[in-house]
């Protein structure tokens, strides 16, 4: 069965969808099945991939809802999207946001994705899930089906105060739905080493949480070129090989499979 990590953050521009890719992509390098589901309505995940127009796609996540809560039959297979780069993608788009409604009423609502996770785990070593920028039920549903979670921070003040939150949700979610559910880690993202402001923010964390919660070796530095592979449909690893983000998601990939 796959391994499935959820890609965690209290807000947007973090650098979810970014780490989503290129750790699936590093993962991929190093001989592992991989797929990608994109469960944030804003689809940023998808663009990533080289899909411009989501909307346009006959087969996403929010089919994948539908069936299930439905339940009519479902194959696993459909919708799935494959990247040149050797991994998978389930899309989304804005027709997800819909689904967040639909599934209030839905008895078992929390564990839906789970359903469709167990049904396509046996295919993957790999799961890795792009979650909302929410604490919603799409959130709580990536959670319930995963057995970890990476979270992303900026080292920005306002991006480590909304932390403690995601911390206590995740707790929550552990205690309530899913036990097998563990903090793979926290990641800094969009770093600049030069700022002492970051540097402060990055030791308060480690004060606060690192005795706690691992806190991953490798950082990813802040760099255009990274911001611009989701417009190229690639990963960093093709857009800027040599780059210094190619060699911090690299890095971060070897200590995600020694976690697993």
């Amino acid at each position: 069965m796959a391994t499935v990590i959820s890609i965690a953050a209290q807000k947007g521009g973090v650098g979810k969808s970014t780490t989503v890719m290129s750790l699936g992509t590093g993962l991929a390098r190093h001989g592992k099945k991989v797929l990608c589901i994109d469960a944030d309505p804003q689809n940023s995940l998808t663009v990533s991939f080289g899909i411009s127009k989501p909307e346009a796609l006959p087969y996403t996540l929010t089919n994948v809802f539908s069936s299930l809560i439905s339940e009519t039959n479902l194959d696993p297979t459909e919708g799935i999207l494959h990247h040149v780069e050797g991994i998978d993608l389930m899309p989304a788009n804005i027709s997800l946001a819909s689904m967040e409604l639909s599934l209030v009423p839905v008895i078992g609502r929390e564990i839906i994705l789970r359903q469709y996770i167990d049904l396509v785990s046996p295919s993957y070593d790999y799961i890795i899930i792009d979650t909302s920028p929410s604490l919603g039920l799409l959130t709580l549903n990536a959670l319930a089906a995963s057995g970890q979670v990476i979270i992303p921070v900026t080292p920005k003040f306002l991006d480590v105060k909304g932390l403690e939150l995601l911390l206590k949700s995740i707790a929550q979610v552990k205690r309530q739905i899913n036990q097998n559910l563990s903090i793979s880690g926290i990641l800094f993202t969009m770093v600049d080493s030069r700022v002492n402001f970051t540097r402060e923010i990055i030791g308060l964390v480690e004060r606060v949480y690192g005795g706690r919660i691992r806190i991953f070796d490798e950082v990813i530095p802040r760099s255009v070129r990274a911001a611009e592979t989701s417009a190229q449909g690639i990963s960093i690893y093709a857009y800027d090989p040599r780059g210094k983000v190619a060699a911090a998601y690299e890095a971060l990939t070897g200590e995600v499979l020694k976690i697993a």
